[in-house]
């Protein structure tokens, strides 16, 4: 499969771009190349596609049932029971839902952590996005529910070899609250053992520091530190209650940090440090969270939210430039992949309509695409060297929209 993008707007300068097969093969002007599709990038930009670092998908679900609630209370009552009750099935399609939502708003690669994760695996090959996918973790601290969830755990790992290239399989422990030390040590060293990426909940509270230094005498990341659970290979969501040492222990070790700043607001989680993350030099990537906490997938609008909520202080926070940057190469940094617009990287490409009315009158582009765009900018995905979406356009939308909706009925009544 090869792809030619004509005259598409590149660092301000008209260029083609020629893809075959999955990566980028060249750049330059007025290409005389043979390809299988052509793209007339006339009045667009191309960026590399986002990267949403921290998201639990088929939650797309869960969307407005649970608003205006604190976390704990909000996944004691409301989220946690119901998903209880959750299918095999439920989850595909709710992944197909969370999949066209963001192939819609140019995301080309996420990180997740959900049930049923052959069942949203099958959603993203067949969506054509790039994943990491995680099965939650949890033990409750009971010896019983840990070698449960251990055996799981083992299973859809051996179950994820036949999974599609662009799909990895990672490690889900919720966090320190729900995965007793015993768990998480056996995680750490599963990971180990098979080179795997750990995603997990930490400092999203308060409440949850107060708890591990009430049970462990340590904060979060200092109590993970001491059972040599942190490495490269570990994303940890939130971050929001880390202080000074924590952060140096975490850039130490070389653990990436994945920011949800709607989510972070909705719920009253707090404030992520970034001028204080930034300092102690953690890669800082950029989540949504889920859509039963956001309400949306949209990379743009948390871009937007990011970098705002972090002028609170001080304007000069988290400046456009820095803020593009935590969307696309910092998670790509964590996931050790070659994106980028540049001969030889993957062809994760979004284009860009500069027609939209927000880039007008277009003083400087990253502003706008930070402080001003919507998802909706978006006009063509092209993800692993494949074409998602052409013009607004994704095959097989109206039977998602409509196939989420009868799920979600069904599993209302349960």
């Amino acid at each position: 499969m090869s792809i030619l993008i004509k005259n598409i707007l590149l660092d301000n300068q008209q260029r083609d771009i020629f893809i075959q097969g999955n990566k980028i093969e060249k750049i330059g002007e007025h290409l005389n190349m043979q390809a299988d599709e052509e793209i007339d990038g006339n009045g667009k930009t191309v960026l590399p596609g986002l990267l949403n670092m921290h998201t639990h998908s088929a939650m797309t679900l869960f969307r407005g049932y649970a608003d205006d609630m604190p976390l704990q209370k909000w996944l004691e009552q409301k989220i946690w029971p119901l998903e209880a009750k959750l299918t095999a099935e439920d989850v595909y399609w709710g992944m197909k839902l969370a999949c066209l939502e963001m192939i819609k708003t140019g995301t080309t690669t996420f990180a997740d952590n959900y049930w049923f994760v052959p069942a949203g695996a099958k959603a993203v090959e067949e969506m054509g996005l790039r994943a990491v996918l995680a099965p939650p973790f949890f033990d409750l601290f009971d010896a019983r529910k840990r070698k449960e969830a251990i055996k799981q755990t083992e299973e859809v790992f051996q179950e994820s070899k036949n999974f599609n290239p662009r799909i990895s399989f990672g490690l889900g422990p919720h966090s320190i609250y729900t995965v007793s030390e015993q768990g998480l040590r056996w995680l750490s060293e599963f990971a180990k053992q098979h080179n795997l990426f750990i995603q997990i909940h930490l400092s999203e509270t308060k409440k949850e520091v107060e708890d591990c230094h009430e049970r462990y005498n340590k904060r979060p990341a200092e109590f993970l530190d001491s059972i040599d659970f942190l490495d490269k290979n570990v994303l940890a969501a939130h971050s929001i209650w880390l202080n000074k040492n924590e952060m140096d222990i975490l850039t130490k070790k070389r653990v990436s940090v994945a920011y949800n700043p709607c989510s972070n607001m909705k719920l009253s989680s707090g404030i992520f440090n970034y001028s204080e993350a930034k300092k102690a030099g953690l890669n800082i990537t950029l989540g949504t969270d889920g859509c039963a906490s956001n309400n949306n997938l949209d990379m743009f609008e948390e871009m937007k939210i990011a970098a705002l909520l972090q002028k609170l202080d001080n304007p000069e926070n988290l400046p456009a430039d820095e803020c593009l940057q935590l969307a696309t190469q910092n998670g790509a940094k964590f996931l050790d992949l070659e994106n980028g617009i540049e001969e030889g990287k993957l062809a994760d490409l979004i284009l860009i309509d500069r027609q939209k009315s927000f880039f007008t009158p277009g003083h400087n582009f990253i502003s706008d695409i930070v402080y001003s765009a919507q998802g909706d900018c978006v006009s063509d995905v092209i993800c692993d060297g494949k074409v998602l979406m052409r013009n607004r356009k994704v095959e097989g939308e109206e039977e998602i929209l409509r196939k989420a909706q009868e799920v979600v009925a069904n599993l209302l009544k349960r």
